[in-house]
């Protein structure tokens, strides 16, 4: 009890905590503020304090998970929102860590969990993205766009943000009629058949999600486009043939820092001659660092969301014009924050679907991600490449022409 309320006392200094220990003892802990959350929580044991201090990447979570650590009104959001406001990643404040052995030991098992070869990916991406079609229908949008939204006003619908994000992007690609496309990670093929309805491309999507391509090929069909949008399971690095564009959202998360390179050298190899690529991925907005344990044992296994300097760095000697980035800093929390939002409306079918447990570890996910991409150093990047310098134009005008048509 005593590490916690020190912690704690060190930690949470605007807002405020009040703490039940399992003993009877309560502690507050900070200053009531306007703008700053107020949350209660009870350690349902004795135990369960020194387990959060013990195993601090990840303690909160499995005890939240598991009952032992209780959110008055079930506010994960409230906590986690409270912890993380007062620990500013541009502040550099130092938060409670493991020791320095806990962390070389981590560091290096993170290494080994991100080498990510065929038949490990295609597992990492199964415990994830094959999970039931009802839970996903349940928190995104009508499309299934899994992944940061693009936010013209804060206030948009999900729906909204999710087809500017589609618009935002494919201005990105400079489609030309004609052209064939190549989507990496097609999730359930909202963007490849959005590129074909707005462009006509010919579009292939690929993944290693035998739920997600299920889905995909039958919206295919519905939409009467199966033979100019298609999909195959099937990992990256055997796709063969030549593309005008490739398209990556999402995916290159799971790819694995070992095979960067790897991924860069296929994507250019698969491009034609005036060839332009978008990737679009989670980052961290200092240098590389490791993926959480509570993530990477629940939620990512595998998973890793790369430095700037590590997708350049992958680049370098490709020769792969590196033509644009884009830094998106608030987006992917607001859009946390609307699926946090779905998640709970949903809270008896989830439970239904799964458990009690369950849906609190999808909670607890949403909520810490939310709050990563608002105080902490997550970001989205989109960053553009062509294989030669002449294919687009000088300026970013036509990106900003595109989308305005596209929306």
């Amino acid at each position: 009890m005593a590490l916690i309320d020190r912690f704690l006392a060190a930690r949470v200094k605007r807002g405020q905590l009040t703490v039940h220990h399992a003993d009877g003892n309560v502690r507050t802990f900070g200053t009531p503020e306007p703008g700053f959350p107020t949350v209660t929580i009870r350690f349902a044991d004795a135990g369960a304090a020194n387990f959060i201090v013990r195993h601090p990447s990840l303690g909160a979570g499995e005890a939240y998970m598991n009952g032992r650590l209780l959110v008055d009104g079930d506010d994960i959001m409230g906590l986690v929102t409270l912890m993380t406001v007062n620990d500013l990643w541009e502040d550099g404040k130092a938060a409670l860590v493991a020791s320095p052995a806990r962390r070389a030991v981590a560091a290096v098992t993170h290494r080994i969990g991100r080498i990510n070869m065929a038949r490990a990916s295609k597992r990492n991406v199964a415990h994830h993205y094959d999970l039931s079609d009802r839970l996903y229908d349940l928190f995104l949008d009508a499309d299934r766009q899994y992944s940061c939204a693009y936010f013209t006003d804060p206030g948009n619908s999900l729906e909204q943000a999710q087809s500017d994000k589609k618009a935002h992007i494919a201005a990105k690609l400079a489609l030309k009629p004609g052209m064939r496309v190549l989507d990496i990670g097609c999730g359930w093929g909202g963007m490849a058949l959005y590129l074909h309805a707005k462009t006509g491309a010919d579009v292939l999507g690929v993944t290693l999600s035998e739920e997600q391509i299920k889905v995909a090929r039958r919206r295919a069909e519905e939409a009467g486009v199966a033979d100019k949008v298609k999909f195959e399971l099937i990992d990256y690095r055997h796709v063969t043939g030549t593309f005008d564009r490739i398209v990556s959202v999402g995916m290159f998360e799971h790819v694995g820092p070992a095979h960067y390179r790897t991924f860069m050298r296929k994507c250019r190899s698969l491009l034609t001659e005036d060839g332009v690529m978008l990737l679009h991925t989670i980052g961290r907005a200092g240098a590389p660092g490791v993926t959480d344990d509570w993530t990477a044992k629940y939620i990512f296994p595998g998973g890793y969301n790369p430095a700037l300097s590590e997708i350049v760095r992958a680049n370098e000697g490709q020769k792969f014009f590196l033509t644009d980035v884009e830094v998106l800093r608030l987006h992917y929390s607001y859009t946390l924050d609307l699926w946090y939002d779905r998640t709970v409306a949903a809270r008896e079918q989830i439970i239904a679907l799964y458990d009690e447990r369950f849906y609190r570890m999808w909670l607890f996910y949403l909520a810490g991600a939310s709050a990563a991409f608002r105080y902490g150093g997550m970001v989205n990047y989109q960053v553009q490449f062509a294989r030669n310098r002449h294919t687009l134009p000088m300026t970013r005008d036509y990106m900003y022409e595109e989308e305005r048509r596209l929306r």
